[in-house]
């Protein structure tokens, strides 16, 4: 059922966005707003859920999330893929766990069993029960689409075209010297942080900080204003870094000397939780999900692709390069989780220049909770 604008008080704005300051501080730990959260972001937005590979032949599925919504997508018998709320409609057991590849999906609990197409093909006793018709009681849908070799989902089975919030980026990434028909699947990392999920994507969206916060990463791209490059768009946004002189010949002093493929490093953002990164050099990919598990902590995962030619060493460079810049971000945002906590300063003020990317989220979240966007 649906919060009414009424049923809720969040907490105030004292200042406009508008005149750049910063999402209250207690939106940052505030229960109701992470339940607006789940309802009015999550509940009807894109997310990447797993790998394509998983579901490339017919009788294949995997289970993740979304948000907090539980997902098993499928690859069904006529090959067409399909995504169902991983909820059984009996007591609410999971259906599926993990990956895998079978005729039906049954559920462990009491043995329901759901066809690839969704429908309860088997409930146990139910002839005993008048009036049970069991084409009432399929596993609900969700929509599901593909990208290269990653699989969206969302709980919203009418949601509009996964194209919307690609628009832009796709045509950047495959034109960035990845090929996504080539990259292979080499490691997932998980990680859990005690921060809001959105101080964790803010964090993501500005290199103000990459100088001073980031001395690796600073030695591989510039991140000066003047040549650090960033893009907005309606349901996205982006960001460039060019490789320092010297680095990838080797004269200059650097974490990783990036080979041939990849000429720059670009972040991209797609709303509301998701990121892609491509490091410069050999064809590499990440792709990220940052999970709203309560609203003081967030859980996520980077799946890591390459190019099926590049090396292990080269892909161990290059794991290692992000994950250290992985964790150095983690320190800074549960460093600003425990300001924001504290209450001691109500709102920020940001840089309208060189903190472009994170109004905009900023502007997109409040448009979403108070029903004005």
């Amino acid at each position: 059922m649906s919060t009414s604008a009424a049923a809720v008080t969040l907490p105030p704005l004292d200042h406009p966005l508008e005149d750049g300051w910063t999402l209250p501080a207690a939106w940052y730990s505030s229960s109701v707003v992470h339940e607006l959260e789940l309802e009015r972001i999550f509940a009807r937005a894109w997310q990447y859920v797993g790998r394509a590979d998983l579901v490339a032949e017919p009788g294949c599925f995997f289970a993740s999330h979304v948000a907090h919504v539980p997902v098993v997508v499928v690859r069904d018998a006529d090959g067409g893929l399909r995504g169902y709320v991983n909820v059984c409609r009996h007591r609410g057991h999971l259906v599926a766990d993990g990956a895998g590849c079978r005729a039906t999906l049954q559920c462990p609990y009491h043995a329901w069993t759901y066809g690839l197409d969704g429908s309860l093909l088997k409930a146990p006793r139910s002839e005993r029960e008048p009036e049970f018709d069991p084409r009432d009681f399929s596993l609900l849908p969700v929509s599901v689409a593909t990208w290269g070799p990653w699989v969206f989902a969302n709980p919203d089975p009418d949601a509009a075209p996964l194209g919307l919030v690609l628009d832009g980026v796709r045509e950047v990434v495959e034109a960035s010297g990845v090929d996504l028909d080539d990259v292979v699947f080499r490691r997932r990392v998980h990680w859990e942080a005690p921060v809001n999920w959105k101080n964790a994507v803010e964090n993501y969206l500005e290199c103000y900080h990459c100088a001073v916060a980031h001395p690796g990463l600073a030695k591989v791209v510039d991140v000066s204003p003047d040549a650090y490059e960033v893009v907005e768009r309606p349901l996205s946004t982006s960001q460039f870094g060019r490789i320092r002189p010297g680095v990838r010949e080797g004269t200059a002093n650097a974490p990783y000397r990036p080979g041939q493929g990849v000429e720059s490093a670009q972040y991209h953002h797609l709303w509301p939780n998701t990121t892609i990164n491509i490091e410069a050099g050999r064809p590499n990919v990440g792709i990220d999900v940052w999970l709203p598990a309560a609203p003081g902590r967030s859980t996520g995962y980077s799946d890591y692709f390459f190019g099926s030619d590049v090396t292990e060493e080269e892909i161990e460079e290059i794991v290692a390069f992000s994950q250290q810049v992985g964790k150095e971000d983690q320190s800074l945002v549960e460093s600003v989780q425990a300001g924001l906590d504290s209450g001691a300063v109500p709102q920020g003020r940001l840089f309208g220049e060189s903190e472009r990317l994170i109004g905009h989220f900023q502007r997109r979240i409040h448009a979403a909770l108070t029903g004005a966007g």
